[in-house]
């Protein structure tokens, strides 16, 4: 894996902002779920939320694996990055596309993509899932590696909001993903969780996350049942560097809002400087 330079530079922010994880529970309609998109981004921006982040595959839940590939795009063009820069530019906000289909090297496969729009629509930074996730338990199997190419490099992206790193859903549970990105402010975690896992890992997880990194999480999620019989365990949150949790929503599609503080997280990061008191071991 390799860091991936940011694309653009902007000043760290100096004073606090309100960020919006967006919550779905997706179907193989793909129109139909950006109407659900665009419905909630814009309550999102109505409240006050500069950075917005959507979900896991928040445009396309198919009924099975395969319906992904059939709706994947080319990056650049197709008609879900394309509501994305509009919707951004629309509302004036970054928006974390949560992740996308986009067209793979491999046939029959996709990238999982992350992509980050700013506010005038333009996008500035995208990340391709890393690791893939399988499951064997009981009557729940996935394997994400049958329909899915993973990435190879770490994403940040440098932001009015300071250093944004990027990942999605299962690099939750690998957190030298999060150390190689190198004292990000702020990581977005776009996730499709399932019910199983999620009920005993999904908050810990996150939590440990964000006092792990002294940064803010923003966990958007899908959440309920879905057409094609999946349920995912939702509790989208937004997490403070101190592991406390200020907004989240259970079940449901809806929006969860939070304030990023930057003054606070700095005074956290002096008073408890763990992030430079690491030491590394290897063989």
């Amino acid at each position: 894996m390799s860091q991936e330079n940011p694309t653009q530079q902007h000043a760290a922010p100096i004073s606090a902002f309100k960020v919006a994880a967006i919550q779905m529970a997706s179907g193989p309609n793909v129109a139909g779920n950006l109407s659900e998109a665009r419905r909630l981004i814009a309550k999102a921006a109505e409240q006050g939320a500069r950075l917005v982040v959507l979900p896991e595959f928040f445009a396309i839940m198919g009924m099975n694996d395969q319906d992904k590939v059939k709706v994947r795009e080319q990056p650049g063009q197709g008609p879900i990055q394309s509501f994305l820069g509009e919707t951004a530019r629309q509302h004036k906000v970054w928006l974390v596309g949560g992740s996308i289909p986009l067209a793979s090297n491999e046939p029959g496969k996709v990238l999982n993509s992350c992509l980050v729009f700013d506010e005038q629509g333009k996008q500035v930074a995208r990340y391709d899932k890393i690791h893939l996730f399988g499951l064997e338990l009981g009557n729940e199997r996935y394997d994400e590696a049958k329909t899915i190419e993973p990435g190879n490099q770490v994403v940040v992206v440098d932001s009015p909001f300071g250093r944004i790193g990027l990942a999605v859903c299962y690099d939750l549970r690998f957190p030298e993903l999060f150390r190689a990105m190198k004292n990000v402010d702020i990581i977005v975690l776009p996730s499709a969780f399932t019910e199983t896992t999620g009920k005993m890992h999904w908050e810990v997880l996150v939590r440990a996350r964000a006092i792990e990194n002294l940064a803010y999480v923003i966990a958007s999620a899908q959440g309920g049942y879905h057409v094609n019989g999946r349920e995912t365990h939702g509790n989208s949150m937004v997490v403070d560097p101190w592991g406390r949790v200020l907004d989240r929503l259970p079940r449901g599609s809806g929006v969860v809002i939070a304030d990023v503080n930057p003054s606070y997280q700095a005074s956290l990061r002096a008073s408890l400087p763990a992030l430079s008191h690491r030491i590394l071991h290897g063989c």
